[in-house]
């Protein structure tokens, strides 16, 4: 029986995930149109509530998503699981990601909840809103941030 997730488990298993949308013939607010960003939204909230990831934070961008991830079991590596979620989004929400995606392992040094505000403000420093709790397109773990 595998054990139950510990966010607080070693933290050399936290990545931070950039995924990148191609801007295709809806143009570079892709990911906000019809939908999509509360899809998106739903898949990681669902991905999170049934322990295949432990996301503490997740932004929608007009181009591209934003997350901090805990991928708490060897037989949920990040790859797959971030190659199943953009597969799963891709047939039903109709986004045409772009390739691959560039993570980022947090070392011990980095502070879990730096990155994490730093993954929040995007929206700010895009210039889209004065104040990131103003975007609506974002998910924050209940015992998250």
């Amino acid at each position: 029986m595998t054990k139950p997730f510990d966010p607080d488990d070693d933290p050399a298993q936290v990545a931070a995930a950039k995924a990148a949308a191609n801007a295709g013939a809806l143009g570079e607010d892709d990911l906000l149109r019809e939908d999509r960003a509360a899809g998106l939204l739903e898949a990681v909230q669902y991905r999170h509530a049934n322990g295949i990831w432990w996301c503490r934070v997740f932004v929608v961008m007009p181009d591209h998503v934003h997350g901090l991830f805990r991928f708490p079991f060897p037989e949920h590596p990040m790859q797959r699981e971030v190659r199943e979620f953009k597969r799963y989004t891709a047939r039903t929400l109709g986004i045409g990601w772009q390739k691959d995606f560039f993570d980022h392992r947090l070392r011990r040094e980095e502070s879990e909840r730096e990155k994490a505000d730093y993954i929040l403000r995007n929206p700010e420093r895009a210039g889209l809103v004065e104040d990131w709790q103003q975007w609506p397109h974002f998910f924050v773990a209940p015992d998250g941030v």
